[in-house]
This record gives C-alpha cells, sequence and structure tokens, in this order.
C-alpha cells in the first residue's frame, strides 16, 4: 500500500477522502499550513512517499473551473525586490512542480489573503491562474524534506468582490470534485 499523506486547510475539503487516507489538516494561511507539514514530516518515522495538497482556490483568470494541478507556485505577498541584499536567506521566489499531465495545469499563487478585489485578482493575473492561502507552504516544506508534492487545487470563487461570501457554500463540491481527482491519479 502507498503511503501519502494528503494535506488540506479545513475538514471540509478533505471531507469526501476514504476514511482511511491518511490526512492533515493545516489550518488556513502559510504559517499554519507550514508549521503542520513540517511537523508531521519531521515526526515521521517513515516519510510518505508523496504529499497530496487538496483545495479550494480562486480563479485569478475567467473561465477556469474544475480542478487543476499546480506547475508552478509563488507567494505573492512577500515583495523580495526590497529586500534585494537578503536574498541568500530567502525561499526560492517560486517553486516548480512535476505534474501528471492528466488534469488542466495553471500557476498558484498563494498568499495570506483571501483575493477579493479585482485590482489584486489582475495583478496577480499577470503570473498565475489560480490563487490559494498555503500551496506554496506546503510545496516549501515538501521541497526541503525531498518528498515529493502534488497540488490540486479547486476552483471555488472568482477572486473578486462577488467572491466574498461563496467559498463556504461551494467547498463540499469541491471536496467531491477534489476526491474524485485523487481517484483518478491513483492516490487511493
Amino acid at each position: 500500500m502507498s503511503s501519502i499523506l494528503f494535506v488540506a486547510a479545513v475538514d471540509g475539503e478533505a471531507a469526501h477522502l476514504p476514511d482511511e487516507a491518511n490526512v492533515l489538516i493545516t489550518g488556513i494561511g502559510t504559517l499554519p499550513a507550514a508549521l503542520a507539514v513540517t511537523e508531521a514530516l519531521a515526526r515521521a518515522e517513515r516519510l510518505p512517499e508523496r504529499v497530496v495538497n487538496i483545495g479550494t482556490c480562486g480563479a485569478l483568470r475567467d473561465g477556469l473551473d474544475g480542478v487543476f494541478e499546480i506547475d508552478r507556485v509563488t507567494k505573492h505577498d512577500f515583495h523580495l525586490e526590497v529586500l534585494s541584499d537578503i536574498r541568500r536567506y530567502l525561499l526560492p521566489e517560486f517553486l516548480e512542480l512535476e505534474t501528471s499531465g492528466r488534469f488542466p495545469v495553471q500557476g498558484l499563487a498563494t498568499g495570506d489573503m483571501f483575493v477579493s478585489d479585482s485590482a489584486t485578482r489582475e495583478r496577480l493575473a499577470q503570473a498565475s491562474g489560480l490563487c490559494d492561502m498555503e500551496g506554496y507552504a506546503v510545496a516549501a516544506a515538501c521541497q526541503r524534506f525531498g518528498v515529493p508534492v502534488t497540488l490540486l487545487k479547486q476552483v471555488s470563487d472568482p477572486a473578486n468582490e462577488t467572491s466574498v461570501g461563496q467559498w463556504a457554500g461551494v467547498v463540499d463540491r469541491g471536496a467531491r470534485e477534489l476526491a474524485a481527482a485523487v481517484e483518478e491519479l491513483g492516490f487511493i
């Protein structure tokens, strides 16, 4: 049996995974995600063969819907140009991830804010198609431990002014789509 650790920010995003799945709920945001994944990997008797981060996300471009695999993730609320003299102390500006080729692929912008305004959406859409609040942290922790990671994100909202209040009502649909994607990829 494969050793896969599923990571989600909230219980609702993992609600439709099988009961026997090894699931880590991190809490919302980069710091809770980084701490939870790092602690889980550091305490593991044996590292998982893969971490699969499942979660909902905002669409930064019109027409994006469904589940996407992430091939590149950035941390959008940390501005490196201000800190050019200390770059050697920082994590990479972006992380590249391998994908299966079985799902549509997008770049992901991660930050500690729920994107819900058109100006931020347009700025982030220059480099990424999707946004979330945990993906970069999960990927960075996995890379630090040498554990392969897959990020599967399901579009829950358009990351604009209409998004506020929408998210809670669509998490269950997202969890169903994510569980189906996980099954299609053979992770369960």
